[in-house]
């Protein structure tokens, strides 16, 4: 794809150094040329030097992250057989309720209890040519008594999924790209997904590990957090907080981007330590990826951009592939081995996971 010019400047010092998360304003985007070029390099330097920024003027307002949140909370104070009767291991599609402990990141528990949803799409009709990652597609399940979760989800999802596609138009720019660039591997059926996480206290706990360090894998991550912090990004000299700032969200970028810039901008590895005894912290993760069919392309950056690439990080135990499907697959599996081995038994005996 032929690449643009992109106009290059020192970063800021809030992009530059890695002390602190940078805080940017998607306002700023249409506000007039020159402000739209200067916020476009400041986004790709944070997605480059940190890997995680907070985004405010991104147009959802305070009222619906509290509705979302209170949503959220509503589902967590539900008894234990109400949130069992939605529980992930039901689902093959990955979908429903996790009690803390049953996800596993980096070979350990993660102690956070969480609900996960996505796009509202029928199931696929199997076949023996079908690739193992057809079995993701299907419906949510929903807990009978708080109906209110799936339209309140529903509507979440669909805004954060736009303001999303956005920011990915955003970083279209911001690498020299025509702006729809990535829409081929996006149109008509983007990976939407959706989990509402409650992180118990210490007391409550049997480590500090919330979740364990990773990256994610798709385009962009977009988080809402409560007050409580906890959440953590990988420094060149150290852990970083991300602290919670009202009314912003914590987006950073996943493995997507990384292989489709060669490198250029990297998924940062990040983690959510355990809160205190006596509290409890709440999150609300977007995660937007590519279609599952899709191949993720490798773009044809401007010269200096591409002179400063640094390929795409690779992992012995957690290999990338282009082929976003069995990219996504292969992460359920590793971090649901209950779904796994209900579910997905005979991957692991041919080896096509």
């Amino acid at each position: 794809m032929a690449a643009s010019s992109v106009a290059r400047r020192e970063p800021p010092e809030s992009c530059r150094h890695t002390s602190a998360i940078p805080h940017l304003d998607l306002r700023r985007l249409d506000a007039g040329p020159a402000e739209r070029a200067v916020f476009l390099a400041e986004l790709r330097d944070a997605a480059r030097d940190v890997g995680f920024f907070h985004l405010t003027g991104h147009g959802i307002a305070l009222a619906e992250i509290a509705q979302v949140q209170a949503l959220a909370r509503r589902f967590f104070a539900l008894s234990l057989p109400e949130k069992q009767a939605v529980a992930m291991v039901r689902s093959p599609h990955f979908r429903g309720y996790t009690a803390a402990g049953r996800e596993i990141t980096r070979g350990a528990p993660d102690w956070r209890e969480q609900f996960d949803i996505g796009a509202e799409r029928v199931t696929l009709s199997p076949s023996a040519a079908s690739p193992p990652w057809a079995r993701l597609q299907g419906p949510n399940q929903w807990p009978v008594g708080l109906p209110e979760l799936r339209i309140g989800l529903l509507r979440w999802q669909e805004a954060v999924t736009q303001l999303g596609l956005r920011l990915l138009r955003a970083f279209a720019l911001a690498l020299g790209q025509p702006e729809d660039v990535f829409a081929p591997i996006y149109a008509g059926a983007p990976n939407q997904h959706i989990k509402i996480i409650r992180y118990p206290g210490r007391e409550a706990t049997q480590g500090e590990q919330g979740v364990g360090a990773h990256k994610d894998s798709g385009f962009l991550t977009l988080l809402v957090q409560d007050e409580q912090s906890g959440l953590e990004v990988e420094g060149p000299d150290g852990w970083i907080a991300a602290e919670p700032v009202e009314g912003s969200f914590v987006v950073n970028i996943g493995e997507l981007l990384e292989l489709a810039s060669n490198g250029y901008l990297r998924a940062t590895i990040h983690r959510v330590v355990t809160p205190p005894a006596g509290l409890d912290r709440l999150s609300v993760a977007f995660f937007l990826g590519a279609r599952h069919d899709a191949t993720v392309p490798l773009l044809e950056l401007p010269a200096d951009l591409a002179a400063e690439a640094r390929g795409p990080a690779s992992d012995p135990d957690n290999p990338l592939f282009h082929e976003v499907g069995r990219n996504y697959l292969k992460g359920r599996l590793r971090s649901h081995p209950d779904v796994a081995a209900r579910f997905y038994g005979d991957l692991a005996e041919t080896g096509a996971a």
